[in-house]
């Protein structure tokens, strides 16, 4: 199996390299945002099963002491509405700070994910890159080639330019599968800090109603 997979990519042509390259990069860098965003995931469930207990029994100031020693995302998010919390600014006020806040942050959520769906497209479009090369010096090969050679010389050629097509789209489908996961994943984390966000501001002026 092994040597059929290198007769494959050797019988390809020079495109394969390229095609290859792209598909290593776009492991590369689904393997570093799965890893990531499974750590953020993680932070961020874990600080805010232990803040929101505090947070909505109204012990701000613990809750500010927590977040300010932790650097999940969510601490990242909260600092702020904590913070501010102090200068005792209305609810509007409040939210855009954390609006703000949340824009800092889903870049870095959102980082190199785009590079996954780009890659796919690339490897779709270098195989048949590869594809059209490959033809075209097989019909020049043919055009100067014995009669008798011809249909088994072209019959080879072909097959060898449908392997870039072919490996192309080996690489592109998972490429595509990959980005549709990662966004989902950071979504799905984006999701969760709006939710955050909101029973947050709820707790802190809930506690501030009762205490006026």
């Amino acid at each position: 199996m092994i040597q059929a997979v290198v007769n494959f990519f050797v019988g390809g042509g020079h495109w394969m390299y390229p095609i290859l390259l792209v598909g290593v990069l776009g492991i590369a860098i689904t393997l570093e945002r799965y890893v990531t965003l499974s750590r953020v995931e993680k932070a961020n469930r874990r600080i805010w099963d232990q803040l929101q207990p505090v947070i909505m029994h109204g012990d701000l100031d613990k809750a500010r002491s927590m977040t300010s020693n932790d650097d999940s995302t969510v601490s990242q998010l909260l600092q702020t509405s904590l913070e501010s919390n102090r200068a005792s600014w209305n609810r509007e006020s409040l939210e855009l700070a954390m609006e703000e806040e949340m824009m800092s942050i889903i870049p870095q959520l959102d980082k190199r994910i785009a590079y996954t769906a780009l890659y796919a497209n690339m490897a779709t479009l270098l195989g048949l890159l590869g594809t059209v090369m490959g033809l075209i010096s097989a019909f020049d090969a043919v055009a100067n080639a014995a009669p008798s050679e011809k249909s088994n010389l072209l019959s080879a050629s072909i097959a060898e330019a449908m392997n870039c097509t072919s490996f192309g789209l080996m690489v592109a489908v998972p490429m595509l599968l990959f980005n549709l996961y990662l966004s989902t994943k950071s979504r799905r984390i984006i999701d969760s800090l709006e939710i955050v966000s909101l029973k947050s501001l709820n707790a802190i002026f809930r506690h501030r109603s009762s205490k006026n």
